[in-house]
């Protein structure tokens, strides 16, 4: 399987030297890497060419490396039933820079597009319908994130006396507390519960 998907990554690189920056097979899965402005033309072939035919998209998602100056990554996982083989491709971006749309080019993208702005920020050039997905449209932030704060920046609750739904920020009953108990599995200094047994019988007392 290992060998088949390397023949086609080389044979999709050769075809592609522009566009690809990378191939390689891990895990049984071909990946490949291009720029986001190669993107809608890089799916395009992989649709289209009578040895990939990867005409099924299966997801559109998003990855987060804040310590990276491209922090995202949209992944494209496509399928082919014809030979029965997936491909990975894969776009490096930042927080400003948009990544084309492939709606054009898969009609299902639309709403994986959608949730990759909703949970990461990232943003869709060209995109017929770009706006939140699983979020409310006033949420603030994008909880994928890896910077996205636990609780979150709004609360939502139900106010009686306006007798409607209202956004506050989010106010803690308290402050995060980090408790520093030594673990038990690393040699406490401290008698555990029933210990104080085993101490007595090697001193000989009771």
């Amino acid at each position: 399987m290992d060998e088949a998907l390397s023949e086609l990554g080389d044979y999709i690189g050769a075809a592609l030297p522009q566009e690809v920056i990378e191939v390689n097979v891990a895990f049984g899965e071909l990946m490949i890497l291009t720029r986001p402005e190669f993107i809608v033309r890089v799916l395009t072939y992989l649709r289209d060419d009578s040895n990939c035919q990867f005409r099924s998209l299966v997801d559109i998602c998003g990855v987060d490396y804040p310590d990276r100056p491209q922090r995202f990554e949209v992944v494209y996982n496509l399928l082919s039933h014809t030979v029965n083989q997936r491909v990975r491709v894969k776009v490096r971006t930042d927080e400003e820079t948009p990544v084309p749309s492939v709606v054009p080019v898969f009609v299902n993208a639309d709403w994986y597009e959608r949730e990759a702005w909703d949970m990461y920020g990232i943003m869709f050039s060209d995109h017929p319908d770009l706006r939140r997905l699983l979020t409310d449209y006033g949420f603030d932030g994008h909880p994928m994130r890896k910077d996205f704060p636990l609780t979150g920046y709004v609360e939502v609750r139900y106010d009686d006396e306006q007798k409607r739904v209202v956004y506050e920020p989010v106010k803690l009953t308290q402050e995060f507390r980090s408790f520093d108990f030594m673990s038990p599995w690393e040699g406490a200094q401290y008698v555990l519960p029933g210990d104080e047994k085993a101490e007595q019988a090697e001193s000989g007392e009771g």
